[in-house]
C-alpha cells in the first residue's frame, strides 16, 4: 500500500489528478472520521473534509515526505476542523445556545426503546465532553484514542512536542473521566 500511495503523491505533485484521486480514495473515511470526532456534527464534517482535501490539493507540493502523507493530511484536517470550531464559536457568540439539560430532556421524552434514549443521552454527553476540552487537547485525544496515530505524529500534526502531545492526551483523558463519571454512577 505504501508503493501505491507514494506512486499517488508522486503523480498528484506533478499536477495528475488521477493521482491525487487516489490519495482521496485511500484517506477520505479516516479523514471524516477525525473530522466528525472534532466537529461533533456531520454536516460541519463534510465540510471540513471538503476543505481539507481542498487544502491538500493546492498545497500538494509542499508535502515533503519526511513524514507519512496521512500525517500531514491529519494536520490540515485538524486546522480546517479548528477554523471551523472557531468560525462556529463567534457565530454562537451572537446567538443563544442550547441548553443541554433541554437536549437531555428531549431524548428522554423521544419514543422509542429506553436503550436508544440512554444512547443519544450518552453521545450528547460524550461530545459536551468533547467540546468542553481545548481544541489541542480535543485533536490529541481523538487522534491518539480514535485513530491509533502515535504520540510522535500527532506533535507533528498538532505543532507541539511529544512531551506536550503526551501531557495534554493525559488532561483530556482525566478531564473526560470527571466530565463522564456521574453518568456512569462513578465519584470522580
Amino acid at each position: 500500500m505504501e508503493a501505491i500511495e507514494a506512486a499517488a503523491v508522486a503523480q498528484a505533485r506533478a499536477g495528475e489528478p488521477d493521482g491525487f484521486r487516489v490519495l482521496v480514495e485511500v484517506h477520505s473515511r479516516a479523514v471524516f472520521r477525525l473530522a466528525y470526532r472534532m466537529t461533533g456534527n456531520e454536516q460541519d464534517a463534510e465540510d471540513t473534509v471538503q476543505e481539507t482535501f481542498l487544502r491538500a490539493w493546492r498545497q500538494i507540493r509542499q508535502f515533503d515526505a519526511r513524514s507519512r502523507f496521512s500525517t500531514w493530511l491529519h494536520a490540515i484536517t485538524v486546522n480546517c476542523a479548528l477554523d471551523l470550531l472557531r468560525a462556529r464559536s463567534r457565530r454562537q457568540r451572537a446567538e443563544e445556545a442550547v441548553d443541554p439539560s433541554e437536549l437531555a430532556r428531549q431524548a428522554a421524552a423521544a419514543p422509542g426503546p429506553e436503550r436508544q434514549a440512554v444512547s443519544r443521552q450518552t453521545g450528547w454527553r460524550v461530545l459536551a465532553a468533547l467540546g468542553a476540552l481545548s481544541p489541542v487537547e480535543r485533536a490529541a485525544f481523538l487522534l491518539r484514542h480514535f485513530e491509533g496515530v502515535p504520540i510522535e505524529e500527532i506533535a507533528k500534526v498538532v505543532g507541539r512536542k511529544n512531551g506536550a502531545v503526551r501531557h495534554s492526551v493525559f488532561r483530556a483523558v482525566a478531564k473526560l473521566r470527571r466530565a463522564l463519571a456521574p453518568a456512569a454512577g462513578v465519584t470522580p
